[in-house]
């Protein structure tokens, strides 16, 4: 018996209200008796009256995304459960996933309990199931106790490292103790199951005719075989049971993936969605997802590989020679990989792109440059990198970046784990140009600020800073922030003769999906003063990927970590070497090394400075553990000549040579 909600504040008292009656109505609906195929061959049957305590029937989908992170999740709550009277039923009521592809599903997923193929959508219509995965808990006499989310612990969108409410655990142990359950009825978040259409004999928009060429235009670049997206969108046969989901993505803005709003400088690799677009894709699925007309059908798009390149690389280069072992969960260090390219003289790269081996559990990669000592080099160690939805950067004609002869390529690895074991070997390939077609030289700027301490529960907290100089003659072509999980949002700044002018703005930064927003037309660099941005972090309970809000944060590697940066492409005249510098903090001390002034006085300045911000035991060296992070992950090697993890004040002096 429930008891009667409080109702003293109007609109909360109706929340109350609703959800006792939900949670009424659901201990009341008991389902029939079902019985449906299986995918080991075998006919799977849900009745009352067994000798089973509870039945857990689980909704599951082959291409939806969190219904394969769920699946190895489910298999162990099952393991745990079998012996106390628990039995666990999996089915798929989707359109369009095929008995065979369930059969690879279930395999992959490590799943031994029953999973079942149903055919009419009569399973989903009996329990009223909406998403993959959705999870109902049953009595022995098939009164549904508790339906739902398994836990809190991954979102479209969200993959926490541990869940918050084991939701679905917490039913089961009430059950199993005679007590009520806590919460019956939470709501489930995935896919939406893929249900028939009704077929409008007027058929205006259909997918011959109008919507296979959107989908080509906005979703298939990802959305194909090979590529990123969970499921293709090539092929009208896949997309028929789609179209809900489809509509919802695109309406919250979560397809296609883009997040700078439209107002400020116009971007080269902008990825939304005309509305003409999204109104022609509701007319479609409003009209029954009609085919049309075969003879109107455009042609696909013919990808020649896996590269995004102008043509195939000049160079490829793996990680390393074996692959790399990631676990089925936990967090993974970040890891760093040496290759020797084996380059014998110096090599202008014109465009360069990161291909994972493994896309389900490689979140981010960056592949540096470390020069050999002695060698001319300018900005950053950036070479390229790799995030979920990022383009490869194609350099314009005439501009490339520089790899001195005998360096070498650290790759930098950022793994998830998906509940799997999985192996990857991710791969660079590079387009190289004859340096007597190089114009401009490209190279990387960084902001950043390390010194900045984010309160616990602060649910705006902003940090600003700076690009400590800007080249003369120099333009820049793009732009890249980089923040962790309680990134919330950013903002790029130009100033000139005291106006601030906003050139980007990111009101809602998402980690997993980092883009490198390219400018329409290059910000010539001698008509501004300064580049700043301004980041705000969301460190409050409200953040549903905070690791832990009753932290104090602080820059770090790894996600539950932040960082407060951001990375600058800028090219100059290939002969230009003059510079211009603004003053700077410590924490921007990093971009020290473009500084190529071969004045003594200048030399003699630097090396004091560089001493007098980051020798803290004034011991007249700077340690390896005393260099910020960004020192010693970009430049630490360039100054420490003797390789005896400690800078000094000569090899401060060589330096700038």
């Amino acid at each position: 018996m429930h008891p009667i909600p409080n109702l003293t504040k109007p609109f909360h008292g109706l929340l109350l209200l609703l959800f006792w009656l939900n949670s009424s109505l659901l201990t009341a609906q008991q389902i029939p008796t079902i019985e449906l195929p299986t995918t080991d061959g075998n006919t799977s049957t849900l009745k009352s009256g067994d000798d089973r305590r509870l039945h857990v029937v689980t909704f599951l989908g082959v291409d939806c995304p969190l219904a394969k992170q769920y699946g190895p999740k489910l298999q162990a709550l099952s393991d745990a459960y079998e012996s106390k009277g628990v039995t666990f039923l999996g089915i798929n009521s989707n359109l369009q996933d095929s008995m065979a592809e369930l059969k690879s599903y279930v395999e992959k997923s490590g799943i031994r309990f029953p999973v079942a193929k149903d055919y009419d959508q009569k399973g989903a219509n009996l329990f009223d199931a909406r998403r993959t995965p959705e999870v109902f808990v049953l009595d022995r006499e098939l009164h549904v106790r508790y339906r739902g989310r398994i836990d809190d612990q991954f979102m479209p969108g969200i993959a926490k490292s541990a869940p918050t409410s084991q939701d679905l655990k917490n039913a089961i142990d009430a059950l199993l103790a005679d007590r009520p359950v806590a919460i019956p009825m939470t709501e489930a978040v995935g896919c939406l199951i893929g249900r028939p259409k009704s077929k409008s004999e007027v058929a205006d928009v259909t997918y011959c005719n109008q919507i296979a060429k959107v989908f080509q235009n906005n979703c298939v670049e990802c959305h194909r075989r090979g590529e990123i997206g969970p499921f293709a969108m090539t092929e009208y046969d896949e997309l028929i049971g789609w179209g809900d989901m489809i509509l919802e993505v695109v309406d919250q803005g979560r397809m296609p993936p883009w997040h700078a709003t439209d107002n400020h400088l116009p971007l080269k690799n902008a990825r939304s969605m005309p509305q003409a677009d999204r109104d022609l894709l509701h007319r479609w699925v409003e009209l029954g997802m009609p085919y049309g007309d075969v003879a109107e059908l455009p042609k696909q798009i013919e990808y020649p590989s896996s590269w995004r390149l102008p043509r195939e690389p000049d160079l490829v280069i793996a990680m390393r020679d074996r692959p790399f072992q990631i676990p089925t969960e936990g967090a993974v260090e970040y890891q760093y990989f040496v290759v020797d390219p084996g380059l014998t003289e110096d090599r202008w790269v014109s465009a360069a792109q990161v291909i994972p081996g493994n896309a389900a559990v490689v979140h981010h990669v960056i592949v540096f440059i470390r020069p050999p000592d002695g060698a001319e080099f300018r900005g950053a160690s950036w070479l390229t990198a790799y995030v979920p939805g990022q383009r490869s950067l194609l350099f314009p004609e005439g501009m490339a970046r520089k790899i001195p002869a005998g360096s070498k390529l650290v790759f930098q690895m950022h793994y998830t784990p998906n509940g799997h074991p999985e192996e990857d070997i991710t791969r660079v390939g590079l387009l190289f140009t004859e340096e007597s077609k190089v114009k401009e030289e490209v190279f990387t700027l960084i902001g950043i600020d390390q010194e900045f301490e984010i309160p616990p529960h602060a649910k705006e907290h902003f940090v600003e800073a700076k690009v400590r100089w800007l080249p003369k003659g120099g333009k820049l072509l793009a732009v890249a922030p980089h923040m962790h999980v309680r990134g919330k949002s950013f903002e790029l700044f130009s100033k000139a003769k005291g106006k601030s002018t906003s050139l980007l703005e990111v009101p809602h930064y998402d980690f997993n999906w980092q883009h490198t927003y390219e400018l329409s037309q290059p910000i010539e660099l001698d008509s501004i003063d300064s580049l700043e941005f301004k980041v705000a972090f969301d460190n409050s309970t409200e953040n549903p990927v905070n690791p832990n809000p009753n932290e104090y944060v602080y820059w770090g590697d790894q996600t539950w970590e932040e960082m407060a940066v951001t990375f600058f492409e800028v090219s100059t005249p290939k002969v230009s070497v003059d510079e211009k510098r603004p003053n700077t903090k410590s924490s921007e001390v990093a971009n020290d090394l473009n500084d190529r002034s071969s004045d003594a006085k200048e030399k003699e300045r630097f090396a004091d400075d560089f001493l007098k911000r980051l020798d803290r035991n004034r011991d007249g060296f700077v340690s390896f553990g005393e260099s910020p992070i960004v020192i010693q992950r970009y430049s630490f090697w360039r100054f420490d000549t003797n390789r005896d993890d400690r800078i000094d004040r000569q090899e401060l002096l060589d330096s700038r040579k």
